[in-house]
Formats: C-alpha cells, structure tokens, sequence
C-alpha cells in the first residue's frame, strides 16, 4: 500500500499521456481536479487488487466522448463523485473502492479524483494498460463482466442510467447519449467484485505511469534523452521523427477521428509518415507501410521537451518523436485480437508486434 500526493500527480498525468496512445483526454484539466482534490481531502491511498476483499464492489469511473470537447467544455467537478453514487445507489451497495477504466491522460485522473473526494482506495491498476475508444475494449469485457449498469452524466446535472442485454450494446447507446451531451460525457460502469478485479485487471498501470513520468522529468533535469529513458523502461522504440504538415479530424461520432502527416526529419528525412487516430493512434505508416500499429502503443512525444502529444492537441508545425511500446500480452491473444485489432478498424492486414516491424526497419 501507498499514497498518492500532488507531485505524484503530476508525474502521473505526464506517464498516463504516454501510456494513453495519443487518447484518455489531455491530462491538464485531470491533474488539477485530482491535486485540488487531495489538497482539500488528503493523499490517495493506491492499492494492489489483492488488497480488495473478495465479495466487495469496485466501481470504475471515467470521462467518454472526444477528449477535444472537453479542453471548452468543462465538467462541474461533480460529476465523478455522482457517477459513483449513482451505481450504489442503482445496486443498493456501497462500494470499496474505484479504479482506472484506461490508462489515458484524463482518465488515469479522474479516478484519483474521485478517490479523493469519496474517500475510498484506488486500485492501482486498469482495463486497457493503455487507451481505446469503444466500452467494449477492456480486459474486464473479456473476463464476462457487464458494462451495464452503466450511468452517464453531464455537467449541466442530466444523469442516464443505462442497461442491456450486452457490452456492444452498452457502446452503441452510451455513445448516443454522449453525443447529446454535448460530445463528452462522466461515466461509472463495469461494477466488479474483488474477485473479478482480481483475475481482470491490468496490474501497476498507474505506479508505472508515475515512473514514466518521474524518469521523464529526471531524465530533462539531468541532461539526458527523456525519449530514451521511457523506452527503456516500456521495451519500446523510436519509429519515426519528423515535423506535422497536414491534418484532418472529425468530431461529429463522438470520437476524435483522423488522419496526421509528418514529413521526416534527421535521419527519416525524405520519408512521409502517415499516422491515423479514433482518440487513440492506430496506424504509423512510414511511405505507406505499417511500422506499428494498434493494440500496440503509439505515443507522440514533443521533439523540444519530451511532453506527450494527444490527439486533440495535435497542431501544424509540431515536430515530434513517434514511439511504439508493446500492449499488454491480453491484447496479443485471438481473442483480444478480435476486440482491437488492425481488422476491428477496418484495416485490411493482421496484426504484427511492434517488435517485429521495428526489427524490419532496423535491417
């Protein structure tokens, strides 16, 4: 067991930016609601999914929609408190704790702050060990938990409690009642018992997002390759470097969808990259073919000071380091394949790790 302070935090929100893909929402407005919220209410006791009894209730909350709408669209601070309270309240039960749904910028936040405000541990760990844009995308999904019970609220106080008869579903009229929020919306969902946490979470995401960003901050203030030091802590690699030209986005569906064009810089000089996005990076293509692609991670990095770039922040003239980490091994397997691989996304190849197309490049 240990506590979250206001210096973890913000190392927290640079490591979640990494780890989110480009998704999970800039973590700016996250960092400030979870440091208000431990100043005001005490540090945040981070606990492993072992520490959770068995028979008691662990209760996820997050932001859902197009992170971009959010930087104007501010919630009122008390819409992740009320999600949760919301679930009790549906299931007669309190609850033991709250936990991350992704490991993204904004959403590896708000369960701190929530944390904080409620009073209650936070399960250090997620559902992704990274960011993706649909409910369904998570290894409690692949454990048969139900997404439902599944309440979204917006800042304006319209609450909607949500139940199907299946996770996909729980996507397709969550993402409805988002839209008509106002393109984001609060959410609690996918209530879990201590066993099911157990045997479905992603463990030490959030500790390794503070790590990411501790060795970030270290690595500037000690005169060394920040880049080099994330990659060698999450087995990644450098797979492009180069400097934003174009860039399209559609925010219409609820997601932040697009397609960014980078043309290369030192040593990838000459070579265009092309780099498409649903909140979440899924495809970096050097000169039209695949150097990494979803579920592994692809994480833009600011050339100048290391900070990561999220999608809704990506603007003409950034230069920038393309990373690639490897996923988590859930997402590797066929059925995890199925939920967030190339093919879900309507890209016509199979998947190939990260490591392997790196290992082409370096040839």
């Amino acid at each position: 067991m240990r506590h979250l302070n206001v210096e973890d935090i913000d190392y927290l929100a640079i490591g979640a930016a990494v780890l989110g893909a480009g998704g999970g929402g800039d973590p700016y407005l996250g960092k400030l609601m979870a440091q208000q919220a431990i100043v005001e209410m005490g540090p945040v006791e981070l606990i492993d999914a072992d520490d959770v009894p068995d028979d008691d209730l662990v209760i996820p909350v997050a932001m859902m929609g197009a992170p971009a709408v959010m930087m104007e669209k501010l919630p009122n601070g008390s819409e992740p408190e009320a999600a949760f309270h919301a679930i009790e309240a549906f299931l007669g039960r309190k609850a033991y704790a709250t936990i991350s749904a992704e490991a993204g910028g904004l959403n590896s936040c708000i369960p701190v702050y929530a944390a904080a405000r409620l009073g209650v541990p936070l399960v250090d760990g997620d559902g992704m060990g990274r960011a993706f844009p649909e409910i369904p995308m998570c290894s409690y999904n692949l454990a048969g938990t139900s997404a439902s019970p599944m309440v979204c609220l917006d800042e304006k106080g319209n609450e909607v409690l949500i139940r199907t008869i299946d996770n996909p579903w729980v996507e397709t009229i969550s993402r409805s009642v988002t839209v008509a929020m106002g393109l984001c919306s609060m959410i609690g969902l996918y209530v879990m018992d201590g066993r099911t946490v157990k045997r479905s979470a992603i463990r030490g995401t959030l500790s390794l997002a503070v790590e990411i960003g501790r060795r970030i901050r270290e690595a500037k203030e000690g005169g060394e390759s920040p880049v080099d030091s994330v990659l060698a802590l999450t087995r990644g690699a450098t797979v492009f470097e180069g400097k934003l030209f174009d860039i399209t986005r559609d925010l219409t569906t609820g997601f932040v969808r697009g397609r960014a064009l980078f043309e290369g810089l030192a040593a990838f000089a000459g070579q265009v990259m092309t780099l498409d996005f649903q909140n979440e990076m899924l495809v970096a293509a050097v000169d039209g073919v695949p150097r990494a692609m979803v579920p592994d991670l692809i994480t833009l990095l600011d050339r100048e000071n290391s900070v990561p770039i999220t999608t809704e922040t990506l603007r003409y003239g950034q230069r920038a380091f393309v990373v690639a980490m490897p996923c988590a091994d859930i997402w590797r397997t066929e059925e995890g394949l199925r939920l967030v691989g190339p093919r879900y996304f309507g890209y016509d190849y199979d998947y190939t790790p990260m490591e392997e197309l790196v290992g082409e490049v370096d040839r």
